[in-house]
């Protein structure tokens, strides 16, 4: 049998996946994993328990697959990006909280950035805007706080990475990322393709603790025999969104996905072209296959699923995700008035603007639950819409959305999208598109696939939404209206500090 396992490891949960080669999903294993909050806009994961989380959902994958590890081919690995954490070389040892992608904390370090004039610097090298989403930032508020990895680094016995780069060190002990990972740290160079010496300088980073840069299929050492029952090398990585546009098949120019998770990602196949965005948008790598770079156009949204769990966890006005859906259809998409604005955790493209809070606009004695909860959900096609007619700008025109990730159960919202947006939204059969990417990744290691062009065959589309005629201008004008409210009041609690 053909079957390769895939380690999908996100912001809230581990995930593992047992495929076969056809893309047939064999066996599901799943741990939960909790964020910190230590203060206002910081948010912390326990590295143990993203190491812990992975091998268990690892294990539970084969076991429910009913197949031996000695019969799997490999390892891929997708991964949460920009959350970086600290390991000690020689045992492996986590040094402190992993610093999430989401956490706020170094936003006046990149202010300092923009004042140093690093803004352009920052955009050409590594294609990425100052924020602080990106990993560097993050490592340098470490190094600059941590006396104790400061001196483990002068004696070379410091590691540091983003989350995939601690698995492969735990998982096979190599020092190791691959190209997409590198491209969010905001010390890679996309364009010569290695780690950026100057910025690198800036940050006072030393190079040593940074892992090699390898191709998203290529060798990243084989696991011990007592940790999965059989040693398997792991030859598939990506970032989380990069391995999502693989597993949609976005092989050509122009093929566009966005996937709905935690928060919500826009990417577009901009082929061996870099495009420079004008719209603050990101350019970066959107896979790496023997030693041949594609570059993707991607627009970042940080809250989307977020805002569900939001309304669950801290609101109480549903019990589950699923009653998002029951509460659209019971309105019928009428809000009665009724705007969310999403920047629960500041906004991302193309506004960047960290101290941003969210907004809820047109309450009245007349709102109802269901119409306040549809105001939600209908907040993440907005913000998909203006994502995408900023793509446009740039050059990256969307013929049909590839869709993915938890929240595209939800058909109303899938619906929505494509009439906001004006185009076809494809959902595929297997949801799992960003460990789909990372299977299809470690079967072009093992040689089950030549080329990522003879993949797509195990991508099937479940149903197709296409766009029914709105007033999508009268729409998107009160959305924007209501965001350039969110990034005034964001910007005068700013002064104001």
């Amino acid at each position: 049998m053909s079957a390769v396992l895939a380690l999908d490891q996100g912001t809230s949960s581990s995930r593992a996946i047992v495929f076969d080669a056809s893309g047939k999903i064999l066996g599901v294993g799943s741990q939960p994993l909790a964020s910190h909050y230590p203060a206002p806009g910081q948010v912390e994961q326990d590295p143990g328990a993203i190491w812990q989380g992975t091998l268990q959902s690892a294990r539970d994958a084969i076991d429910k697959a009913g197949v031996k590890a000695s019969d799997l081919l490999g390892i891929g690995i997708a991964n949460q990006r920009e959350t970086c954490i600290f390991w000690h070389r020689q045992t492996g040892e986590a040094l402190g909280p992993a610093i999430v992608w989401q956490d706020r904390r170094t936003a006046e370090m990149c202010e300092q950035m923009r004042r140093d004039g690093l803004t352009q610097t920052v955009s050409e090298a590594t294609g990425l805007v100052l924020d602080p989403y990106f990993s560097s930032t993050k490592i340098a508020w470490r190094l600059n706080q941590d006396a104790h990895l400061k001196a483990l680094a002068e004696k070379g016995e410091l590691c540091c990475g983003t989350v995939d780069a601690f698995l492969i060190a735990r998982l096979t002990g190599k020092h190791a990322t691959d190209a997409t990972n590198a491209s969010r740290t905001q010390l890679f160079d996309i364009n010569r393709q290695v780690w950026h010496q100057d910025l690198l300088g800036y940050h006072d980073i030393p190079a040593s603790i940074l892992p090699d840069v390898l191709d998203c299929a290529d060798d990243y050492g084989t696991t011990p025999r007592a940790l999965l029952g059989a040693p398997l090398p792991v030859l598939g990585v990506a970032g989380d969104q990069q391995a999502a546009l693989i597993g949609q098949g976005c092989f050509s120019v122009g093929a566009t996905k966005a996937t709905y998770g935690t928060g919500c990602f826009v990417m577009s196949n901009t082929g061996r072209a870099r495009l420079a965005s004008g719209n603050q948008l990101l350019s970066t790598i959107g896979y790496r296959v023997g030693g041949e770079t594609t570059y993707a156009l991607e627009a970042s949204l940080f809250v989307a699923g977020m805002a569900i769990k939001w309304l669950r966890d801290n609101i109480g006005l549903i019990d589950s995700a699923k009653d998002t859906e029951a509460c659209a259809r019971e309105t019928g998409g009428d809000t009665g008035g009724v705007l969310f604005v999403p920047a629960l955790s500041g906004l991302g493209a193309p506004h960047w603007q960290p101290n941003a809070r969210g907004l809820i606009r047109g309450l009245s004695l007349d709102t109802t639950r269901a119409q306040l909860v549809t105001a939600v959900l209908a907040s993440i096609g907005y913000s998909t819409a203006e994502l995408l007619d900023v793509m446009g700008q740039d050059g990256a025109t969307t013929e049909a959305l590839q869709v993915d990730g938890g929240m595209v159960v939800n058909s109303w919202l899938c619906q929505w999208i494509a009439d906001l947006c004006q185009v076809p939204v494809e959902r595929p059969k297997v949801a799992e598109s960003t460990a789909l990417g990372a299977a299809m990744l470690t079967l072009l290691g093992v040689g089950e696939y030549s080329s990522l062009d003879e993949c797509p065959a195990m991508r099937q589309v479940d149903q197709v939404f296409a766009p029914r005629p709105m007033p999508v201008d009268a729409h998107m004008r009160e959305w924007r209206n209501a965001v350039q409210t969110v990034i005034a009041d964001g910007l005068a609690a700013h002064a104001n500090t």
